[in-house]
């Protein structure tokens, strides 16, 4: 860090990393088998609209195990309904994280615009006495741990058909 900067083993803090991922009841594509000469078939109801949101944090801290800690919001594709998460749901994950840890955080996430929300600015202002944020640079992938957790996570879905979404929520824990 910069001159100046404390690091998050200095102050004590959990290094925590966020992304957000997300699924619909069909299931991503991946290798599965058939007998020779027929197509395989992954039959799924449902049209199709709406999906399972997953917000996902990883918290390091030297000589620690690793935490992990996610939530969910679902979308079930009805008029007026959210269809991501909020700043909200955000700042309310970032409370949950440092209550169940107790300790300071270094809150390490991407550039999306509801991260760089002015009332999660506000939030972060308010608390900077628990809470630093930190913007990783825009597409890099490779230095955010979680992004690994999603790859884990669909390759375990691949070709899993959930028939409704109380089965797929139920799949994602």
């Amino acid at each position: 860090m910069a001159g100046g900067k404390s690091t998050a083993a200095d102050l004590g803090a959990y290094l925590c990393f966020e992304d957000e991922a997300g699924q619909g009841l069909r299931p991503p594509k991946g290798r599965t088998w058939a007998p020779v000469g027929a197509r395989p078939v992954v039959t799924v109801r449902g049209k199709g609209s709406g999906r399972v949101n997953m917000a996902g944090v990883v918290a390091y801290r030297d000589g620690e195990r690793p935490h992990l800690f996610y939530c969910l919001h679902i979308y079930r594709g009805r008029k007026g309904e959210p269809k991501s998460f909020s700043w909200s749901d955000y700042r309310d994950l970032i409370v949950a994280t440092h209550q169940h840890l107790g300790t300071p955080l270094v809150w390490c996430w991407d550039n999306l615009n509801v991260h760089l929300a002015g009332q999660l600015a506000e939030f972060a202002a308010e608390h900077a006495d628990w809470l630093r944020i930190v913007q990783l640079p825009a597409y890099a992938p490779e230095l955010n741990p979680v992004e690994g957790l999603w790859f884990l996570l669909r390759r375990a879905l691949a070709n899993f058909a959930r028939w409704s979404w109380t089965a797929l929520m139920h799949g994602a824990e």
